[in-house]
């Protein structure tokens, strides 16, 4: 965590210069170029500005960045330009290619240092607008970041080589600032992006290649941005005025993975058809979500007792939103998890059932929910304190959207809804009394018990305690080999099929 930070730091003073405040002439955009810098928390330092009306040219520039963990990294420019295009917009020429230097706190893991070169041919970038509301439209044919050393926290050089390119990069942004705040509408597009990592174990005992190729990237962000002294506290920031919602997408996604080892060499290779992820987060609400379609991973190795294994899936996502802010007022929330299609090689059904007696039917997982609730404090609040069981909020309602597993032949899914009265703790044992009902469909799970019976999974016994158990809260369903289950929660007492348990 502590690198993902530092990096991110970094990561934005790589681009800093491409989404950099712009405005109609050259002097504005240096000036709010300037702003934006200082208002990130980065330090800026210039060699010389030479002004000649039409063009600003600002020499020796470097761009610092340190944060409170130890990190630190800066971005190093010969020479920028701001040149009047003479029709209400302004050209901002950079260097081709620039270094970037990078230190990691010591967490005990991962480089200490690194030296990185952005290499940007071609590149051309163009801002308009006024000096408070800016637009940019930025093209590159190639975008190219090389790491040209790697060292560790005792400055030991690392044998490892990093290359991330992209090719046919387009974005288009607008920027609006007003006091503290600054309104960024952004979006991107990449026809393809690789990265490619190579290296070896400082004692010679192995070493690997990574390489990694996304097709057809595009992304966007809007959101409303503060200083860094008020991003300091997440909570201070969202009730101040800060929101975030941004996006990417890709499509098709390769991955090859070659290690040496004593032992042997492993190989992993995957690929999918695409995927994507967001985030956003304001004062009522944080969403965040991912996803990947088409997946296909095969390993092998020493380790493996057959050639390879395969693993597949159709579809597998996730997404979860809640609110974030202290508040008397329920809000929505939802959860998602799914795997759907997800198969494996014969190689590993034959591990444990050789004659074939399960069903090899893709297995296929989803749980779906939403309700409302609402925090009694305020979530990213840094002075809060989870202790003990007792959550800091509310929950006034759960549904089931959709609870579906599926696997070997046999389905468990669940259909319903409850709403929980938060005055009554004592009905349930310290739990908000539930009221509603729930509807659990079973099937095939009667033949799935022989199944396990016969492979010597279950043993007679214990099969005649799930079905005794099983049969107290299922009653037989519509067709052959099919339970059915209704529980319900009703005036403070538990039910299951009409029957009371509670």
């Amino acid at each position: 965590m502590i690198r993902n930070l530092t990096c991110s730091s970094a990561l934005a003073l790589v681009f800093v210069a491409t989404s950099a405040s712009a405005d109609v002439t050259p002097q504005e955009v240096w000036a709010s170029w300037q702003a934006m810098a200082t208002a990130a928390g980065q330090e800026l330092t210039v060699g010389n500005t030479s002004d000649t009306g039409d063009a600003v040219e600002v020499t020796d520039i470097v761009i610092a960045f340190r944060d409170d963990l130890g990190g630190s990294a800066s971005v190093t420019m010969d020479s920028l330009t701001f040149t009047d295009n003479g029709d209400g917009t302004v050209a901002v020429t950079m260097p081709e290619s620039y270094p970037i230097e990078m230190t990691f706190p010591d967490s005990g893991e991962g480089p200490g240092s690194m030296k990185l070169t952005v290499s940007q041919p071609g590149m051309e970038m163009t801002a308009g607008g006024s000096a408070t509301e800016t637009s940019y439209e930025l093209s590159a044919p190639s975008t190219t970041i090389t790491v040209d050393e790697m060292k560790d926290h005792a400055g030991t050089d690392l044998d490892t080589t990093v290359e991330m390119a992209l090719t046919e990069l387009a974005a288009s942004y607008s920027v609006t600032q007003s006091g503290e705040q600054t309104a960024l509408d952004s979006s991107f597009s990449s026809k393809g992006m690789t990265l490619k990592i190579s290296g070896e174990a400082a004692d010679g005992s192995g070493g690997g290649t990574v390489d990694v190729s996304f097709a057809d990237l595009a992304g966007a962000t809007k959101g409303n941005l503060l200083s860094a002294e008020l991003m300091a506290n997440m909570a201070a920031a969202l009730n101040s005025g800060f929101t975030m919602d941004t996006s990417l997408s890709f499509g098709a996604m390769a991955m090859t993975v070659d290690a040496t080892a004593p032992s042997g060499p492993t190989k992993v290779i995957a690929n999918a058809t695409g995927g994507g992820f967001v985030l956003a987060m304001d004062k009522t609400r944080m969403n965040y979500g991912s996803s990947l379609n088409g997946a296909k991973i095969t390993v092998s190795g020493p380790e493996i007792p057959f050639p390879q294994v395969e693993v597949a899936f159709a579809e597998s996502g996730f997404n979860i939103l809640m609110p974030v802010s202290k508040s008397d007022v329920a809000q929505d929330f939802s959860f998602l998890t799914k795997v759907v299609d997800f198969t494996v090689s014969e190689d590993i059904w034959g591990l444990f059932d050789p004659a074939g007696s399960l069903s090899r039917e893709p297995a296929t997982v989803i749980v779906d929910l939403k309700g409302m609730g609402y925090w009694e404090q305020d979530l990213m609040d840094p002075a809060l304190q989870m202790e003990g069981a007792q959550p800091p909020g509310k929950l006034e309602s759960l549904d089931l959207t959709q609870i579906l597993a599926k696997a070997a032949g046999a389905e468990v899914s669940a259909t319903g809804g409850l709403t929980f009265d938060n005055t009554d703790l004592e009905t349930f044992g310290g739990v908000p009394r539930p009221d509603g009902k729930i509807t659990v469909n079973i099937k095939g799970v009667n033949q799935l018990v022989d199944n396990l019976i016969a492979l010597g999974i279950l043993t007679e016994d214990d099969a005649m305690g799930f079905r005794m158990g099983l049969g107290m809260f299922a009653r037989p369903g519509a067709g052959p080999d099919e339970l059915v289950s209704e529980v319900e929660f009703k005036d403070g007492g538990l039910f299951a099929n009409g029957m009371q348990l509670q």
